[in-house]
């Protein structure tokens, strides 16, 4: 996506640096690793490369807040979020390794974790792993309302993390329905979440609406790929203002009840908004 790349750990300092001098208090991590299998052991594995990237950033800035996703979708051979047993997913193997990732994630240094993978019980299995390891005050910001979105294609197409068989409509929510996300929030709150999210945004501006009217907790949402994109190719085709229309998307997230935003336009933005650019 343009503005947007894979980047080495050789490359990491340069970016966080930039990032830092931008202002941007926090980074979202997502990995690609050298080789995937079956159950995505490079999600968990202490040396992966999500583990190494956190302590490159730790060391370049430390007060810059690193938050790990949690899911195994970068790290499986068939793009799923979890273990497959008979072209399934099963949700509670699947817990088993979303803990583990968190935990390696945090033992690296992490500063929050944000499981994305939709599995039932996966902020509480999260939450009692990082409890029981003597992680306490880490929080969880839990991926509560993530819809079965046409718009994470442009994302799925750089991590390399499209199913190969099958969808992922077996675990992530149906677009229409509203009233699910809630009781999806709802559920992780009870799990002890400490943010939830709806993603993706634009999209579904009413579920940020109600679930902010209904839940007082702190809200994320997710600008995703798909979002960032349009813009950007109708910028590129000359038949918008790109920081007009950036800025109006962002404002109504904003003004729909996110406290959070997580944007793919965040450097630009931060530059707009200093007066750099």
């Amino acid at each position: 996506m343009p503005g947007n790349f894979q980047l080495s750990l050789d490359m990491l300092e340069e970016e966080i640096s930039e990032v830092v001098d931008l202002g941007i208090p926090a980074v979202l991590l997502f990995g690609l690793p050298e080789e995937k299998d079956p159950v995505g052991s490079g999600a968990y594995d202490p040396e992966g490369i999500i583990q190494e990237a956190i302590r490159v950033i730790k060391q370049t800035a430390p007060n810059l807040m690193v938050v790990g996703d949690v899911c195994l979708c970068e790290y499986t051979d068939h793009g799923h979020c979890g273990v497959i047993e008979n072209q399934r997913i099963d949700n509670d193997q699947t817990l088993e390794l979303l803990a583990r990732t968190a935990l390696a994630q945090v033992q690296a240094g992490a500063d929050m974790v944000a499981p994305s993978a939709m599995m039932d019980g996966q902020v509480r299995a999260i939450r009692e792993t990082l409890d029981a390891n003597g992680e306490e005050t880490v929080p969880v910001m839990g991926y509560a309302a993530k819809y079965a979105s046409a718009f994470y294609g442009p994302f799925r197409v750089a991590a390399d993390s499209t199913p190969q068989f099958g969808d992922r409509r077996s675990y992530q929510m149906d677009p229409a329905n509203r009233r699910m996300a809630m009781r999806e929030i709802e559920s992780d709150i009870a799990e002890g979440a400490d943010i939830v999210m709806v993603k993706p945004a634009l999209a579904y501006l009413d579920v940020i609406k109600t679930a902010r009217d209904r839940f007082d907790h702190p809200m994320a949402a997710y600008n995703v790929s798909g979002e960032f994109s349009m813009v950007k190719g109708a910028a590129r085709q000359g038949w918008i203002d790109e920081k007009m229309v950036t800025l109006e998307l962002l404002t109504a997230i904003r003004r729909a009840g996110a406290d959070i935003i997580i944007s793919y336009h965040a450097k630009e933005v931060a530059r707009w908004l200093r007066g750099d650019e």
